[in-house]
């Protein structure tokens, strides 16, 4: 099995929910590391540019919008497969499905709907090494 890099985001309605240490708990607790961790808030440039691989699509507006419209925590998670595990560790995109079929996952626990669905994470090593190189910098990771 490889080590990976993958790259998290805990999403302006999780955040304010007051699920962000829950949220990473789980990580830790499901035997990842964590490798980067800050907070921030995206302008609307670095949120169109972070999701440039969906401009195109019809919820590309309100994507930024939404991920503009308050404080994100993003982090770099390690461990086997962690692409993989991350992904499954979030369920399904969209929150009310995940209820129904991954009742434990973070989208479901935190989750409201397909838009606002708690937590972002990289989905490829090619979107991994994209995303980690565009939130943090070498000298932040660890």
């Amino acid at each position: 099995m490889a080590v990976e890099r993958t790259l998290v985001i805990v999403k302006p309605d999780a955040f304010e929910k007051g699920a962000t240490g829950k949220i990473i708990d789980r990580f830790l607790e499901e035997g990842l590391k964590l490798k980067a961790l800050k907070m921030f808030k995206f302008t609307k440039e670095q949120a169109e540019g972070f999701y440039y691989v969906h401009k195109e699509r019809p919820f590309f507006g309100e994507l930024v919008e939404f991920m503009t419209s308050g404080p994100v925590v993003a982090m770099v998670l390690e461990g086997e497969n962690a692409i993989k595990r991350v992904r499954e560790i979030i369920g399904p995109t969209d929150s009310e499905e995940a209820r129904k079929v991954a009742p434990n996952s973070l989208r479901a626990l935190f989750g409201t709907d397909k838009g606002k669905n708690a937590v972002h994470a990289s989905d490829s090593p090619e979107s991994a090494q994209y995303e980690i190189c565009y939130i943090f910098s070498k000298l932040e990771q660890f």
